[in-house]
């Protein structure tokens, strides 16, 4: 039986890592974007449409089994855009979801919803959220939005609170909280399969040597992390004294205002 994935924001940063590593002979992978993704392939299917467009969403969600929502604003914009894009987009496709019997929804959170969490101190699974930018509190919003759906309708929903994802850590706060491509579709792999997770909260990062980043929720799942940022540890660039107070680093600090 042939098995139906929702990406939203396929067309962005993390789309475009976890699709070739996402493809199966037995999947359809249903891109979509504001653009269509890039070379779509064999087993892809694409709708050009906003998160925000929810009669569009909800006709994406046909015949789905399970959305993987990445879609929205990936760094700080302003209020208007957050609440738009990320917030009241994040809560259209949970809705659209819901409407359309779609099962589990898996929702790209994000580290800076944790922002203002101390540098350097233990990250627990289920950290008090303290957003470090509107960004990181439209996390925030979106992990509750998860939560009721969940509680209200009984949807599954898996929250996975994104370190930093690339191809390699890009400075060494990094290296605490790198995800790598291949774990991000890994750990991606385990919040679409693992059978009846209710709600759930996990950290998105590999296995570090110097993650502070509890992996226990994550492995709950059947997510086991594969790489450590520790073999690119002396070519990253050193941190500024930014980037050593709070685990969000520069999303911190008050250049960012918008």
């Amino acid at each position: 039986m042939t098995q139906r994935i929702l990406i939203t924001g396929a067309a962005g940063k993390i789309g475009a890592m976890v699709r070739p590593r996402m493809a199966r002979d037995d999947r359809v992978l249903r891109l979509l974007d504001l653009r269509a993704p890039d070379e779509p392939g064999a087993g892809e299917e694409v709708v050009v449409a906003s998160v925000t467009d929810h009669a569009a969403v909800t006709a994406a969600c046909a015949d789905v089994d399970a959305v993987l929502h990445l879609g929205g604003h990936s760094g700080e914009a302003s209020w208007a855009d957050t609440l738009s894009d990320n917030i009241n987009g994040t809560y259209t496709v949970f809705d659209a979801a819901h409407r359309a019997g779609v099962p589990r929804v898996v929702f790209a959170s994000s580290n800076h919803a944790v922002g203002f969490h101390p540098a350097g101190a233990a990250a627990p699974d289920y950290l008090f959220p303290r957003p470090d930018t509107h960004y990181g509190v439209s996390k925030v919003a979106g992990e509750a939005i998860g939560s009721l759906f969940h509680d209200r309708y009984g949807l599954d929903v898996i929250c996975l609170r994104i370190g930093a994802c690339a191809p390699r850590p890009i400075n060494e706060r990094a290296l605490g909280m790198w995800l790598s491509p291949d774990d991000c579709a890994r750990l991606m792999e385990a919040a679409i399969s693992v059978p009846a997770p209710g709600f759930r909260v996990v950290w998105g990062v590999s296995a570090n040597t110097r993650g502070v980043f509890c992996l226990d929720e994550g492995r709950a799942i059947g997510y086991e992390p594969q790489d450590d940022s520790e073999r690119y540890a002396a070519d990253v660039p050193p941190n500024d004294e930014r980037e050593n107070t709070y685990l969000g680093g520069v999303f911190t600090s008050p250049e960012l205002d918008t």
